[in-house]
């Protein structure tokens, strides 16, 4: 190891995102290389439309100047997103742009968060695990403590007299953010009215951060209470359902105090002019482009029902834009393997015929596709576990 680098360093482990590159450009693998269907990562199957596509690009080319830096501050896309929380909430709700703040994915707000809280042994994080990894991966490399409680293993509640008591106990740092996911990731479940309870009841010095990167598929959020909940604030993003994965853009509801900070803390120029552009375009052609949502819901519950008639696998119910299956113990003792053995021959001979999947926590976490590839992924499992 490098001796200027720091020496917990060496502990961590980078997050593995699957084969990338654009089509055509030399960073593509071969085709044998990449699984025709990737299936690991929640995004949307489907691109955005082609005349869409063409009006954006007429849009970067008209609108933007390359030689001059992006707009910092936001304010229309803030404005535009405002008037969309609005017009989804459940209930009357008022959001201006100053709950707004914005990041190149929901990844650097989390790490905005976890800057202006606990950075410098100011405090440690709660997760409960499983749960989607970068919380803790992100605060590793800020030298910042990890606190981990278990779900159950049938319904994935978090263990709240183990997250209570964490939270109580004087140590140092202390918890000062507890994250949790509204459905959780990679295993679907929405949060139970116990664990609302429990949230709510946290004391004003923890900050709670929700997640709610699949609200547009689970069409649950806590929205309606941030308000009143100054240590609340809620993630979304508009790489999933709003089809803009490539683009990166997250943005974060919190009262405007915690707001503020996130802008001292936040990187200048961090969302690039493009970015900025489609994130916009995609809130004015919300109704066109959010009309594949219910055909993921369709196909959710078709690939569900399919999986589940496998005696073979274990399904969970999802409010998301996934299922995570587990194998049956029987498998692993028909194939004289172990049961860690069985679903890496499961997951490989997946990606070998062309789906890629995530292998994570004891299970498989599968996203929902198109049909022909939802198909595809219900005959390649049946004829592996056959």
């Amino acid at each position: 190891m490098l001796p200027f680098l720091r020496s917990n360093l060496a502990q961590l482990v980078a997050y593995t995102p699957h084969p990338g590159g654009v089509s055509g450009s030399p960073a593509q693998p071969s085709r044998e290389d990449v699984p025709s269907d990737r299936l690991d990562t929640n995004e949307n199957p489907y691109d955005l439309p082609d005349e869409l596509k063409q009006k954006l690009a007429w849009i970067y080319q008209q609108e933007i100047e390359a030689n001059r830096y992006p707009d910092g501050g936001h304010l229309p896309l803030k404005q535009a997103i405002a008037e969309y929380l609005i017009e989804t909430a459940s209930e009357p709700t008022l959001v201006t742009s100053d709950y707004l703040s914005i990041g190149n994915g929901s990844d650097e707000l989390i790490r905005s968060l976890l800057i202006a809280t606990c950075v410098g042994g100011e405090g440690s994080i709660l997760v409960a695990e499983p749960t989607f990894s970068m919380y803790k991966i992100l605060a590793q490399t800020l030298s910042i403590p990890v606190v981990t409680v278990e779900r159950s293993p049938s319904t994935f509640a978090i263990d709240l007299e183990a997250a209570r008591s964490a939270v109580a106990q004087t140590q140092s740092p202390p918890i000062r953010v507890v994250f949790v996911v509204h459905p959780n990731s990679p295993t679907g479940n929405p949060m139970i009215e116990a664990e609302l309870a429990w949230i709510r009841s946290l004391p004003e010095q923890v900050l709670v951060v929700i997640d709610e990167a699949y609200f547009e598929f689970s069409q649950m959020t806590l929205l309606g209470e941030l308000q009143t909940r100054s240590n609340w604030v809620i993630l979304r993003t508009f790489s999933k359902a709003f089809r803009l994965a490539a683009h990166r853009v997250g943005y974060a509801i919190a009262h405007p105090e915690l707001i503020a900070a996130l802008e001292k803390v936040r990187l200048p120029y961090n969302l690039p002019a493009t970015t900025q552009m489609a994130a916009l375009w995609a809130l004015t052609h919300r109704q066109t482009l959010l009309t594949v949502v219910p055909t993921l819901l369709d196909e959710r519950k078709t690939l569900s029902q399919a999986l589940s008639s496998h005696p073979a696998l274990q399904v969970y119910p999802t409010a998301a834009n996934f299922i995570f299956v587990q194998l049956q113990p029987a498998i692993a003792e028909a194939w004289n393997v172990s049961p860690e053995a069985a679903l890496e021959k499961v997951f490989l001979a997946l990606k070998t015929q062309g789906t890629l999947v995530r292998k994570i926590n004891g299970g498989l976490r599968i996203t929902v596709g198109s049909p022909i590839e939802n198909q595809r992924t219900v005959a390649r499992l049946q004829g592996i576990l056959s």
